[in-house]
């Protein structure tokens, strides 16, 4: 079916019609049996257990329709809920999207955003797709998405294995995410705080680089496996920061986490606060040759237990949260 042009919004067609212009374009699951098109899919496991995880996107929040393309919407979508699965130590097998789109939303936009999950998929997940999901209105445009993987007969890594001498190490980017979040609110606004969209054209021809790994995070979804083939004693996704999201390994592991201050780069600050990076923390045992691309930031202490450091001295707690800061009447 050909595409829809600019001008054919959500309101001019039925969900039938809806899903027969979507679903053509959003990839197909490897590990389904049984995909879109019934009341529930099938897909297989490998030992009986599956991961699963869910994510909301809502407008406001967590996107600026003046600041993010369609297709960077279904990117992300599908990169942060594949992220989630990889920090558990599985492969990411499938996913289930829900939509609740304004009627005045173009149904090009839902074409594209299909497609950013597609193209998401085909590089962070191969074989990875979407096996059902549903459709609804709302003034507020609206994303969840639930993601399934197969642990490949391995136990699941989680926070709370750590130990006093592992290493602590990092696949991915720290602070990239936050410092183009930053731009944007600098950069991207009117004079009232409003999120401009001629603003962030003109951001993006100067600083677009710095701004991709906002909109279209590519988080080290391989490095998740490769992390627990390794031997790793916990993992977690870094999507609040990396002090908050290092604070609850260490909880859960009662333990402490000393960073090397050096390791963190030039912008100390925006890599322990930033967020949205969807990078793998993971720790290690001391004799264990790191996998992928996982780099040593630091080491777990015995104590303070639940506390974050760089080169000894406590961290700043910062990062994000969604009940904190927030301006709706900004949004």
């Amino acid at each position: 079916m050909p595409s829809s042009d600019g001008r054919t919004v959500v309101a001019d067609i039925g969900e039938a019609e809806l899903l027969s212009r979507i679903l053509p374009l959003l990839p197909a699951a490897a590990a389904a049996s049984i995909g879109p098109g019934d009341d529930a899919a099938v897909v297989g496991t490998t030992d009986g257990r599956f991961v699963v995880t869910t994510d909301l996107m809502v407008h406001g929040p967590d996107f600026r329709l003046a600041w993010s393309s369609p297709w960077e919407l279904g990117w992300k979508a599908a990169a942060t809920n594949l992220s989630d699965v990889a920090a558990m130590g599985a492969r990411p097998t499938a996913l289930v999207i829900a939509i609740a789109a304004p009627p005045s939303l173009p149904v090009s936009s839902l074409e594209r955003f299909a497609e950013g999950v597609r193209d998401a998929c085909a590089e962070l997940a191969p074989g990875c797709g979407v096996v059902g999901g549903d459709l609804s209105v709302s003034e507020t445009f609206t994303i969840a998405v639930t993601a399934f993987g197969d642990l490949g007969g391995r136990a699941p890594v989680l926070r709370s294995g750590a130990r006093p001498g592992d290493v602590v190490a990092v696949s991915g980017e720290l602070g990239r995410a936050g410092a183009g979040l930053r731009l944007l609110f600098t950069e991207a606004v009117d004079d009232a705080g409003v999120p401009d969209p001629d603003r962030a054209v003109s951001l993006r021809e100067r600083s677009g680089d710095v701004l991709s790994a906002q909109f279209a995070p590519r988080p080290p979804i391989a490095d998740g496996v490769l992390a627990a083939v390794a031997g790793a004693t916990a993992m977690l996704d870094l999507s609040d920061g990396l002090a908050i999201d290092a604070a609850r390994l260490a909880t859960a592991s009662g333990v402490g986490i000393d960073f090397d201050g050096a390791s963190l780069g030039p912008d100390r600050a925006m890599a322990l606060g930033g967020g949205e990076d969807h990078s793998l923390l993971a720790t290690f045992p001391p004799t264990t040759s790191l996998p992928g691309g996982f780099r040593a930031i630091g080491v777990v202490v015995r104590e303070p237990v639940g506390l974050v450091l760089a080169d000894g001295r406590p961290v700043e707690r910062s990062g994000w949260d969604p009940y904190a800061g927030w301006d709706g009447a900004r949004g």
